[in-house]
């Protein structure tokens, strides 16, 4: 037996623990984390699958249903008001930070409004950390590039998103470069980096952070801050959140 499993049974029953459910929706924000196991989820109308301490961030009103495998213990607490993503689902993937917070939850088992408040606190100070964007972008307004604009962090290139779309690439470049004032490549790296940047936020490596941007290697992604920032390699590597708090661009 994983050792996390044998402390669901000190969890109380009505707390934030979860052992999977058919589809509903919440009034508030909510988090969905993957304590052990493995969950097959059903999101928006999206299937999808999470491994154990990876995250998902739903908005109100996001309808979802979740099934555990056999060893699976999950959490989904609900978060402040205010704390909502920046779209109506977004996975964030394994963030340290958050990991450390729920195995806590899981041990202490908060019940009363009391015990769960500062817990909570908590959460809504980690998401907020992750969410704020260290390079401000504008999304643009026309609805063919705000598709794309949200496809940004796949691998497809710019050629592949515009034909999925049946536009050109020539189009696309010059909505973005009107409509954001940067043109689609650097607009993309930007909206990559704050990914990557969240995530050493929330407790990641480099490396780490490398691979939930869409960056090869820990040296590309370093590259990339430094190019759009002008900080050098051996001081992001040194420090990256110090090194990037004292470049940080106005927004």
């Amino acid at each position: 037996m994983h050792p996390a499993a044998s402390l669901v049974g000190v969890v109380p029953e009505n707390s934030i623990r979860f052992l999977g459910h058919d589809t509903h929706e919440h009034d508030v924000p909510h988090l969905v984390h993957i304590v052990i196991g493995t969950a097959e989820l059903v999101v928006d109308g999206v299937p999808m699958r999470m491994r154990a301490r990876e995250n998902l961030w739903l908005a109100p009103h996001v309808p979802h249903s979740v099934r555990l495998s056999d060893d699976g213990v999950a959490l989904g607490p609900f978060l402040s008001p205010e704390t909502v993503p920046p779209e109506r689902v977004r996975r964030l993937g394994i963030v340290p930070a958050l990991t450390d917070l729920m195995t806590t939850i899981l041990v202490a088992g908060p019940v009363t409004p009391e015990q769960v408040r500062p817990f909570r606190e908590a959460l809504d100070d980690v998401l907020r950390g992750i969410d704020d964007r260290y390079f401000p972008l504008v999304l643009p307004a026309h609805a063919v590039a705000r598709a794309i604009a949200r496809e940004a962090l796949s691998p497809l290139t710019l050629g592949e998103l515009a034909a999925a779309r049946h536009t050109s690439v020539r189009h696309v470049q010059r909505l973005f470069q009107e409509e954001t004032g940067l043109p689609f490549t650097r607009w993309r790296t930007r909206a990559r980096l704050n990914v990557a940047i969240g995530r050493l936020k929330g407790g990641s490596s480099l490396a780490a952070a490398a691979r939930a941007s869409g960056y090869a290697t820990r040296g590309g992604l370093v590259k990339a801050i430094g190019r759009e920032t002008g900080l050098s390699a051996e001081r992001l590597s040194d420090d990256p959140l110090a090194a990037l708090a004292e470049a940080r661009p106005a927004a």
